[in-house]
């Protein structure tokens, strides 16, 4: 593995300056308090700002957008990164709208796409169902036909950024009596359609998802994406993007792992640990002279670097499973003052372990669980067998 750093020319260095002042102005301490407040990990503010500047359509690669070769799609990856700015329903947003061009009719991308790049729609993912789990296939949400337009009625669990989107990627079930893979039909369906009716969810960490019902919901046939009863198809590349199933490129220029945002904030959280713990306290003294504090630190660090290097599916399970296993060490190197959140007096590095704490469930089983990921590490790329949870055949007694 090459650790070497990448010379910076002077058009990258003007470049990367061009990025801080932008980052610098807009996600302010303002933008990352009322962030942490409501949870949605979105700022609309900063989000048109980003579509003004024209770094929506550069992240996308659309034509005629500002250019992003890459070593500076790295640059702005990490900056902005290294700011928080809130990522997540731009993020749902970026995976959908690849299916939007590849699968959507003119009529659709005419309606939906310069919204995307100006940053007045942003697109969500209508996947898990309240008891589906992470079988998306399993999807019980049905839509009907009706001449021209579809009726849809069921639900949708975790649905993050509903209440921040204009339209949600939507699985629904159109032949119940079909194989679960071949009943599956994908919509982009409008949020201010009759009968949504979305409704808030606090998660441990304080961040907020949607419950969203959709009863007797009529849309129209130009929001299907693909052939009907080939959803699975339409779904498969936005699955793959989230499950982690890319091939890194051979620069070292890449994210690794889907789990890479996540992870940077792991690694920034360890940093400010490790920065709170080499203060002198009023005695004089400093945690981390304290073996025992060092070697959790040293630990943590190390683990951090080797998660944030495992790619593919790999670094989704170590980066998912190192933040539930640092967390504790961070918070009781840091002591009682670690469970303070953000903003209260005297919190431990501003709350940051406590909240990797609470958020490191959480990231064990987006897109999946970690036990699922495992199962598919072990078959797809060991080779191994299916896992079989039937319970053991109770040996017929002799005679």
């Amino acid at each position: 593995m090459d650790f070497s750093l990448v010379a910076l020319s002077e058009d990258d260095a003007r470049f990367r300056d061009e990025v801080l002042a932008f980052l610098d102005e807009h996600v302010t301490d303002e933008v990352r308090r009322r962030d942490r407040e409501t949870g949605d990990n979105f700022d609309e503010g900063v989000h048109l700002a980003m579509g003004e500047a024209g770094w929506l359509a550069a992240e996308l690669g659309v034509p005629g957008a500002r250019e992003l070769d890459r070593v500076r799609r790295r640059l702005w990856d990490l900056e902005r990164r290294r700011a928080e700015v809130p990522w997540v329903t731009w993020g749902t947003t970026g995976v959908v709208f690849p299916s939007v061009l590849r699968h959507g009719s003119k009529e659709l991308q005419d309606e939906v796409v310069p919204g995307v790049l100006d940053g007045t729609i942003r697109l969500c993912l209508g996947y898990t169902e309240p008891d589906g789990g992470s079988d998306v296939a399993s999807c019980k949400t049905r839509a009907v036909r009706d001449g021209d337009h579809w009726i849809i009625n069921g639900s949708k669990m975790f649905t993050t950024g509903a209440h921040n989107s204009r339209y949600v990627f939507l699985i629904t079930n159109t032949d119940p009596a079909a194989r679960k893979h071949k009943s599956l039909t994908m919509f982009l369906v409008p949020l201010d359609t009759p009968g949504i009716e979305i409704q808030g969810l606090r998660t441990v960490d304080g961040d907020r998802t949607n419950i969203v019902y959709y009863s007797d919901v009529r849309v129209h046939d130009r929001y299907r994406l693909g052939e009907v009863n080939d959803g699975w198809a339409v779904l498969l590349g936005p699955l793959n993007e989230e499950h982690g199933v890319v091939d890194a490129a051979g620069d070292g220029l890449q994210d690794v792992s889907i789990m890479t945002h996540q992870g940077v904030t792991m690694a920034t959280t360890v940093d400010r640990a490790v920065e709170f713990a080499a203060r002198p306290e009023a005695d004089g003294s400093r945690r981390v002279d304290d073996a025992s504090a060092a070697y959790r630190l040293g630990r943590s660090i190390a683990k951090s670097e080797a998660a944030l290097s495992a790619p593919h599916m790999f670094g989704r399970v170590a980066i998912a499973q190192t933040m539930r296993d640092i967390s504790p060490d961070l918070m009781d190197v840091l002591g009682s003052a670690s469970v303070l959140s953000a903003g209260a007096d005297g919190a431990a590095d501003e709350g940051a372990a406590g909240y990797l704490y609470r958020w490191a469930p959480l990231c064990g089983i987006y897109g999946g669980t970690l036990e699922v990921f495992r199962n598919m590490i072990a078959q797809h790329v060991l080779g191994l067998g299916r896992p079989a949870y039937a319970p053991p055949k109770t040996p017929v007694a002799a005679g």
